[in-house]
Formats: structure tokens, C-alpha cells, sequence
């Protein structure tokens, strides 16, 4: 490489000329510094809660789904039998001369099968499944913030080892500005950096969706 120090006194030292070389060998160093995070015992720790906290979600929605479809099929049946226990009650009156109320318990039966269904589909919505995708956010919010950590652990420590690594260059100049920016320990910072931003979003929907729902619970006393 040929320069004029009077001329360009900012070098950048890289690894080859080749930039495309360069760009790979970037991507798949902090793809290694990404995968070294998410083996941290904290990070797992977090994910395992935060997959814990989003499958809870998933399972009361299912359940959701279900009571949704059962509560369906039972006001069809109580629709039918209503019919039913007409004809039965009509038929009885004309043949024995006093009406058979022996259907009724088959639709008492039904009506209440479908209010506690109602009342479950109730509890889920209002209740369970907001309550449940507050601890999910929170989680995927505290994963997130501990991906983050341990990325900036990681790129603290490439740093050090590339200052030392340095400090025989720096015993000959004396002073030797160094910018990591654009290396892997600044391609990691970066990626931290966004972890964080999307983590605080996180926590701030998980903190509007509990005041939200304490103004509902509120609002519910208030009218009984």
C-alpha cells in the first residue's frame, strides 16, 4: 500500500482489500458473537421464560377457539331442543291429556352447559389472555435486554483483546486513535443497541396494556 502521510494522515488498517471478502468475514464473525451470546446461561434462562410466557398465550387462545365453537354448537342444540320440548309438550296434551316436561331437563342441562361456557370465554378475554400477553411482553422485553448485555460483553472483550494486541503499535507512535466502530466489536454494539430499543418498546406496550386493563377492572366496579 502506497499513501503520503502529509496527505492522508487517517489510515484504516483492513484485513484484505477484497471488500466483499471483507463484508463476509464481517457477517460471520458477529454471526459467532451472536450465537457466543445466545449461549450465555442468563440468555437462555430468558428465552425459555419468555417461550414459556408466549406459548401460555397461544394454549388460551386455543382454549378460546374452543369454548367459541362449544358455545356455537350449544345454542344450536338449545334452539332445537326448545323446538323439541314444544312439539313434546304440544303432542303429550293432545294424547294423555296433561303435557310431558320430561324434556325440560335436557334443555336446562344445555343452557347450562352454555352459561359457564360464556362465563369461561369471559374470564379468558377480559382477564387471562391480556394478563397472560403482559408477562409475555415483559419476557420477550427481558430476553431481549439480555441478549443485549451479553452482546456488549462480548464486544468489550474483542476490544480489549484487539487494544492489546495494538500496544506495541501505539509504544512506537505514542498516540494511535482507534475507531471499532465499523469493526465486529461495532457491528455488535449496533445490533445491542437495537435489542435495547426494541426491548424498552416492548415494556412500554406491556405497560399500556396494564393500564389499560386496571381502567376496565375500574370502570366494572364503578357500575356495580
Amino acid at each position: 500500500m502506497t499513501f503520503d502521510i502529509a496527505r492522508t494522515p487517517t489510515l484504516e488498517a483492513v484485513a484484505t482489500a477484497d471488500e466483499q471478502a471483507l463484508a463476509q468475514d464481517l457477517r460471520k464473525r458477529v454471526a459467532e458473537g451472536l450465537s457466543d451470546a445466545e449461549a450465555q446461561p442468563e440468555v437462555s434462562e430468558a428465552v425459555e421464560a419468555q417461550r414459556a410466557a408466549a406459548e401460555r398465550v397461544e394454549r388460551l387462545r386455543a382454549a378460546q377457539r374452543v369454548l367459541n365453537q362449544y358455545a356455537k354448537d350449544a345454542r344450536e342444540r338449545f334452539a332445537r331442543a326448545s323446538e323439541a320440548t314444544v312439539d313434546v309438550l304440544i303432542d303429550s296434551a293432545a294424547a294423555k291429556g296433561k303435557p310431558d316436561f320430561g324434556k325440560l331437563a335436557e334443555m336446562a342441562a344445555i343452557e347450562n352447559q352454555n352459561r359457564y361456557a360464556s362465563r369461561a370465554l369471559e374470564q379468558i378475554a377480559e382477564h387471562r389472555i391480556p394478563l397472560a400477553q403482559m408477562v409475555s411482553l415483559r419476557g420477550e422485553s427481558h430476553a431481549m435486554l439480555a441478549r443485549a448485555r451479553a452482546i456488549e460483553r462480548i464486544a468489550q472483550d474483542r476490544a480489549e483483546r484487539v487494544l492489546a494486541r495494538m500496544r506495541e503499535a501505539v509504544t512506537d507512535e505514542m498516540v494511535l486513535p482507534v475507531d471499532l466502530s465499523k469493526g465486529v466489536a461495532g457491528a455488535l454494539l449496533a445490533h445491542a443497541a437495537g435489542l435495547k430499543r426494541r426491548a424498552v418498546q416492548l415494556s412500554e406496550n406491556a405497560d399500556e396494556m396494564e393500564r389499560s386493563y386496571t381502567d376496565r377492572q375500574r370502570g366494572k366496579e364503578g357500575r356495580i
